[in-house]
């Protein structure tokens, strides 16, 4: 019963961040995040100023949260794709797919995503940590799809970085009112970019 309330009383507590990240967000991509104050934060969630220091103490960790959560889907998805059946070039394009989509639609393409520097120096080296592991987890997918033939690169960490730096740059430039939506950007772009590591691209 404990833990069932406990349970819930974080994932109320865990909406509510997700609420106020989604204020954040809008307010760091039309703004910028130097220019973003905590008291204009909790005007746009609607929240007053003691109310938003409960829930974060202060704007660096409302970065760290965006960039945490970000990567804790990321990896979900990579650990997912090494666990799945199927080739090797479709477990990947999910695994991009997810990438931009998680970058895109949680915080509306915000570019605090790529703010790792702008975070004090404890937090920056768990981020950088998380992030590292996700690199590895993709590059290990890719010499997977080399091992097996379905991959012709031979430097699955160069390869690999170029990907995750192509998909990491559409938060500089989607808009979510433009043509595109987050959904097809991410299809479109793991499409292109798996396509070209198949055999056949090297001919």
């Amino acid at each position: 019963m404990v833990r069932s309330s406990n349970e819930r009383s974080r994932r109320r507590r865990d909406a509510q961040r997700d609420l106020i990240l989604r204020a954040a967000a809008r307010l760091f991509r039309d703004r910028g995040v130097a220019d973003t104050g905590m008291r204009e934060i909790a005007a746009a969630a609607d929240l007053s100023p003691a109310n938003l220091y409960y829930y974060f103490k202060g704007k660096d960790e409302i970065l760290f949260y965006c960039q945490d959560r970000a990567l804790d889907s990321m990896l979900a998805a990579v650990a997912g794709a090494k666990r799945g059946r199927g080739s090797v070039a479709a477990r990947l394009d999910g695994v991009l797919r997810t990438h931009v989509s998680t970058l895109l639609g949680e915080v509306d393409g915000a570019s605090a995503h790529l703010l790792v520097d702008a975070l004090p120096p404890p937090l920056r080296v768990r981020i950088v940590a998380k992030r590292d592991r996700y690199e590895r987890a993709v590059r290990g997918l890719v010499a997977a799809g080399v091992r097996s033939g379905e991959f012709a690169t031979a430097s699955p960490a160069l390869v690999t970085r170029a990907m995750l730096g192509a998909l990491n740059m559409t938060v500089l430039w989607f808009r979510p009112d433009g043509a595109a939506s987050a959904t097809d950007v991410g299809r479109e772009l793991a499409q292109y970019l798996v396509r070209g590591l198949h055999i056949h691209s090297a001919a």
